[in-house]
């Protein structure tokens, strides 16, 4: 894999490991050929994953309600919770229709009913018209440019944002991927419930399905995003498509009312036509169907909850990819076709194979030299900034033993001590800009990251900083001249550009 290097498939057979059982004691573990799919076939899968895609999380497969596969890729954990971006939406469909269900709300309630102090002091037939199903099903009338001025980080009331913006179709009508429609929906839930989305789902979603500690961001109102900012594990997205799987019904209870569970998978709008594409299948209650008859909630970069009810089958993927299709086209062309319908015999040497690449599944360490002939000259050297929007505003490399590297940054007055692993990750803390943060208005937040590090030219150093609860990595690049130091990063993926502005540091 560009970016990540294939060592390992953590497959679990018939006995559970003691992290596994700390971590993960929703769903029953199984060999893939118990459950009629070959050892084989994944790893197939993980190889294909490996060469084509950038950069893979987590993967877990789920058969006939088993574990049959699950990986993560270093520093990547079981234990770690993942940003989920859009996926996030699919679990606010899921408060909403337990909202419903509860008789506290229904498809057909006007949006400005919810919020007429937030109304227009003359709103159009369009906006009079919207419902709380034009807000699941994405077809609220709003133009695309509207829908792309929405912000997020607006002092102003989000609700009010929504619900000024110009409404040029009639409701129904027009699909237009709308996030803050999202955000809207959350915030009926909170009005009708007196609970945020997070606090609603924690009895009846979360704490059944064993989803410990979910994190959701919330506005500056106090309202759960909805549209994106949940954090849950793997294991815990992969629970929640099996909970949909199996019509809304877990361990003998149903959760989730069967009829929902249709509707909100079901093709509800059009949006496209084109037969060979997964975003061209139709669009449910924040769940797009796919291709083979599939539907799936996912989340950009390549988070996907995607469920198979034919194959009686769940996949649970995190990545940073820019290339979303990629991903599921490795399913659909590796996985689908391996399901079998009755269990396969046992095949002792591909669970050997299996457990060979266990060894050390890991996104790819940076590559380079553990030394120079600069490094001892410019080690120990701090070198500070001008005033930026990023608050960095010194850097400094101190050597460890066998010529290790500790990267000593200090950003908006914290100093922060990165040790960069050579060739492997060592784990730190690190609060650097928005996008790997955990907040949708104000400062970063602190959060867990990984480094590693190598001496990329004689006068360039390169620190890779994982930030393992996302789907980020950045590399900062430092390019040491007398007594300059030339400071560039850049992401693996990003909603804009890549590449931030260099700056330029001094020492005395």
């Amino acid at each position: 894999m560009k970016g990540a290097t294939l060592v390992s498939l953590f497959v679990c057979m018939s006995a559970l490991s003691a992290t596994a059982q700390k971590s993960s004691p929703a769903l029953l573990r199984s060999s893939p050929e118990e459950q009629g799919i070959s050892s084989g076939a994944i790893l197939e899968f993980l190889k294909a994953a490996d060469q084509q895609v950038d950069t893979m999380n987590s993967f877990m497969l789920v058969r006939h309600g088993h574990v049959v596969a699950e990986g993560w890729w270093a520093p990547y954990e079981a234990q770690s919770r993942h940003e989920l971006y859009s996926l996030s939406k699919s679990f606010t469909a899921t408060a909403v229709g337990l909202a419903i269900a509860e008789g506290k709300m229904s498809l057909d309630d006007l949006v400005l009913s919810y919020f007429p102090e937030d109304a227009p002091a003359d709103p159009g037939a369009n906006l009079k018209s919207m419902r709380v199903r034009d807000l699941l099903s994405m077809s609220t009338g709003h133009h695309e440019e509207e829908v792309q001025k929405f912000s997020f980080g607006s002092p102003e009331r989000l609700t009010k944002q929504f619900l000024a913006m110009p409404v040029a179709h009639k409701p129904g009508t027009h699909f237009v991927y709308n996030t803050a429609a999202t955000y809207m929906l959350s915030a009926i839930v909170q009005k009708v419930t007196g609970l945020t989305v997070l606090d609603y789902l924690r009895p009846r979603l979360f704490e059944p399905l064993g989803i410990d500690n979910p994190v959701w961001e919330t506005s500056a109102q106090g309202i759960s995003l909805g549209g994106y900012g949940l954090s849950i594990r793997t294991e815990d997205i992969a629970s929640f498509g099996q909970l949909y799987l199996q019509k809304g019904k877990w361990r003998g209870k149903q959760l989730l009312p069967a009829a929902w569970v249709e509707a909100a998978t079901a093709r509800q709008t059009s949006n496209g036509s084109n037969p060979d594409s997964d975003w061209d299948q139709g669009y449910g209650y924040q769940f797009w169907r796919c291709r083979h008859g599939l539907y799936r909630g996912d989340g950009a970069f390549g988070q996907f909850c995607i469920v198979m009810p034919r194959q009686d089958a769940v996949a649970a993927i995190t990545s940073g990819t820019k290339d979303m299709g990629a991903v599921m086209n490795l399913v659909w062309d590796k996985l689908l076709p391996a399901m079998q319908e009755n269990p396969l015999p046992r095949n002792p040497d591909a669970r050997k194979e299996l457990e060979r690449a266990r060894a050390g599944l890991t996104v790819r360490p940076q590559q380079g030299s553990k030394t120079t002939s600069l490094a001892t000259q410019v080690t120990g050297k701090r070198f500070e900034f001008p005033a930026n929007d990023r608050k960095v505003e010194a850097m400094s490399l101190e050597a460890g033993a066998n010529n290790a590297v500790t990267l000593v940054a200090r950003i908006n007055g914290v100093d922060y001590r990165i040790g960069c692993g050579q060739g492997a990750w060592r784990k730190g803390r690190l609060a650097y800009e928005y996008r790997t943060g955990r907040l949708a208005y104000g400062a970063p937040v602190e959060q867990p990251i990984a480094a590693t590090g190598a001496w990329v030219g004689d006068d360039t150093y390169a620190a890779k900083i994982c930030f393992y609860e996302t789907p980020y990595y950045v590399v900062f690049s430092l390019r040491f001249a007398g007594n300059q130091l030339f400071f560039d990063a850049e992401y693996n993926v990003s909603f804009g550009s890549t590449k931030q502005p260099q700056l330029v540091g001094h020492t005395g």
